[in-house]
């Protein structure tokens, strides 16, 4: 789920409506991507929370009194205290179809405008001065990162550069609607993709809901323009003239999604009064990774009864592999009815004997409609099947310990996760496996896949951080190459951390720092020390058969360090 533009549009004019003409009395760090400012306006508190979380960036009001979470403030905080704290909100506005709010302050050293830029992995939030010069952001990107947007301090700030190629949906035509599918030559491109590629303010969420009340086949090419046209004329009119409508999407998992227009194609949308009250439903808290803790649980609930089952079955095969008696049981008896076949009368149903002097007495059940020969044949051929079975055994065993280990590793995912896309990926994976009970559940509506994380070094050095298993894929295999340095917490489920070589030696400062990023995300995180494993990625293989991100690996070193947050570089 994204913050789109239009409901950015309608956080605008609730802004304007609450926000403009008060006064800033406190500001302060919320989290380690977060700002909360406490504005007084209209004889009434407010709370605003603006965050650059690269998942979920977001700017609202809350109903609550803001915390600091931070011990030590960020530096654009401390920046924040003396330049906004005491300022007056002036105005309120939004560039042209672009995800960017600005917020202007006359502040108690001058005029600034606080930027915000909800856009998931380039979020950022700048504070500049009335020039337009960058006195400081909550993400600084040098050059090296991006030339076009360089965001530091003294640097003038650049907006994103202009879309191109989209049509405003308010002076949009029948004609130029067909055009817009006539040139697209993809037959694999979705209709919602067109929409979204094509239109300025389409976003993923408020496509599917055209889509879904046209009837429009998700083909492109399958689609028809004449029969999308009204709808998008009927949900687009109100948008375009700022009729806002905010709503939810809740059902027994909760909020799946947040909309200023009604919602079709999300069973249990309903209206509230305020965008801002539909951003905290959605969201939860606005604050930590605790704000989750209530979704995590039932998706907690079915991977402790997974892994309860696989412990069982393990058990249960290893006791057999100990316990023989009854196998060997099988085969004494076929031999001592070999032995003292003679013996058997005619319809006798059993035969006691003695396989060892010291033994007890051992009773062998018999049918009396075959021969001594043919009932001591029918014990080995149980024997052979059994011993048989034995020994597929070992490879079960390999097989279901290596999806007891993917289990865990999925619990350090669903430990780490920080926002609602990263749920998910956790449960669609027990989904898919088999381990949900009860009713699938769909994914989130409109949500991205969550992504690796990537952090710079002051020295340029990349180095990317996956939390959970399918990052750890991407990290290992696809952002990582034959020479880059690949580190993970040593036996226990964590984050795979790569550092890219980029024809330099990587020194120890940054291979100590990646280090500690590895530890801190792993199931080790609230240790005081954590031994990391590091080796060229040339040297990691795939697991044949097990899940992803599940690797073998050799030739290591090791690193002992203390786990610390990704804030704590930044």
């Amino acid at each position: 789920m994204n913050l789109d533009v239009f409901t950015l549009s309608a956080l605008v004019d609730e802004f304007m409506d609450v926000l403009v003409g008060g006064r800033v009395q406190d500001s302060i760090n919320v989290d380690e991507t977060g700002l909360g400012l406490e504005i007084y306006a209209n004889r009434q508190r407010r709370y605003l929370y603006m965050s650059a979380d690269h998942q979920q960036p977001r700017v609202h009001l809350v109903p609550d009194k803001l915390r600091r979470g931070l011990t030590r403030p960020k530096q654009i905080g401390l920046l924040f205290r003396r330049a906004v704290e005491g300022g007056i909100v002036t105005h309120i506005s939004q560039p042209a179809w672009e995800r960017i709010m600005h917020i202007d302050v006359q502040g108690p050293e001058g005029a600034v405008t606080i930027v915000i830029e909800p856009m998931e992995r380039r979020s950022n939030i700048l504070l500049l001065d009335a020039n337009g010069i960058i006195l400081d952001c909550m993400r600084r990107v040098g050059p090296e990162e991006n030339r076009v947007r360089v965001s530091l301090p003294n640097y003038e700030y650049t907006p994103p550069p202009p879309q191109t190629g989209k049509l405003d949906p308010a002076k949009l035509t029948l004609e130029s609607l067909i055009g817009i599918f006539a040139h697209n030559d993809d037959p694999k491109r979705k209709t919602q993709q067109v929409l979204s590629s094509r239109l300025h303010g389409i976003s993923p969420l408020l496509a599917k809901e055209i889509i879904h009340r046209a009837g429009a086949p998700s083909k492109a090419s399958e689609a028809d323009p004449e029969a999308l046209f009204p709808v998008i004329q009927t949900i687009l009119e109100p948008l375009t003239q700022r009729e806002w409508q905010p709503g939810i999407a809740e059902n027994e998992r909760g909020v799946e999604a947040f909309s200023v227009y009604p919602l079709e194609s999300i069973a249990g949308w309903h209206p509230v009064e305020m965008v801002s009250a539909a951003l905290v439903a959605f969201y939860t808290a606005p604050v930590g990774e605790d704000a989750y803790n209530a979704g995590k649980e039932p998706v907690r609930a079915e991977l402790i009864e997974a892994q309860k089952k696989i412990r069982a079955r393990l058990e249960s095969m290893r006791r057999s592999l100990k316990d023989d008696t009854e196998l060997e049981a099988l085969r004494q008896s076929g031999e001592l009815i070999l032995a003292y076949q003679y013996a058997v009368e005619p319809e006798q149903t059993e035969l006691r004997a003695q396989y060892d002097m010291d033994a007890p007495e051992r009773v062998i059940k018999l049918d009396p409609e075959l021969t001594p020969v043919e009932n001591a044949q029918r014990y080995f051929d149980k024997y052979n099947r059994a011993k048989r079975a034995l020994e597929g055994v070992p490879q079960l065993i390999e097989e279901n310990e290596a999806e007891l280990q993917f289990l865990n590793q999925l619990e350090t995912d669903l430990t780490l996760a920080s926002n609602w896309p990263e749920i998910d990926e956790v449960q669609q994976t027990l989904q898919k496996k088999g381990y949900w009970r009860g009713k699938p559940r769909q994914k989130i509506a409109g949500g991205n896949q969550s992504a690796p994380l990537r952090h710079v070094t002051d020295d340029g050095y990349v180095i990317w951080i996956g939390r959970n298993s399918r990052q750890n894929e991407i990290v290992t295999f696809d952002k990582g190459g034959p020479q880059d340095l690949w580190l993970h917490a040593r036996d226990v489920p964590g984050a795979h951390v790569i550092i890219k070589m980029d024809g330099r030696r990587i020194p120890e400062d940054v291979i100590e720092r990646a280090a500690v990023l590895a530890a801190y995300f792993s199931a080790n995180r609230g240790e005081s020390s954590v031994i990391v494993d590091v080796t060229e990625r040339r040297h990691v293989r795939k697991i044949k058969g097990g899940g992803p991100g599940m690797v073998t690996y050799r030739n290591e070193e090791t690193r002992t360090v203390a786990p610390q947050p990704l804030a704590d570089f930044e």
